[in-house]
């Protein structure tokens, strides 16, 4: 069993940055690969990022390539995701996720978080 809780959310203007956290609980944090997803207002959740048990892999949607940076720690069992040049169509609520095992564009995962809200504004 993983818990999850993300953190990190909130308001920012156009072109601003973010770093949301996502805290694990469990002794097994280490055996999944970890994943970010979001879902706007009236759209399905969609990948956003992943990054493998061990962080050799790392794989990004195309939307967010170049600004979105995933990172993980697996002595603090904690996920990142670092958002730089941020867009209006970010604005989402971002899920934390661990998925097993890793794949380059998880469909699902076996654990969610309970997401956090990221907006940015004009």
């Amino acid at each position: 069993q993983v818990q999850l809780v993300e953190s990190g959310g909130g308001l920012v203007q156009t072109g601003g940055s973010l770093r949301l956290s996502c805290a694990a609980s469990g002794r097994t944090f280490g055996n999944y690969a970890m994943a970010w997803f979001r879902q706007a207002p009236g759209k399905e959740r969609d990948f956003v990022a992943v990054i493998s048990r061990n962080s050799v892999f790392t794989n990004y949607a195309d939307s967010v390539k170049g600004r979105f940076t995933i990172s993980r720690d697996n002595g603090k069992n904690t996920v990142y995701l670092l958002m730089n040049s941020l867009k209006l169509e970010d604005t989402a609520v971002y899920y934390c996720a661990a998925v097993y095992p890793y794949i380059d564009v998880p469909r699902g995962a076996d654990y969610w978080g309970q997401g956090t809200q990221v907006t940015v504004s004009s």
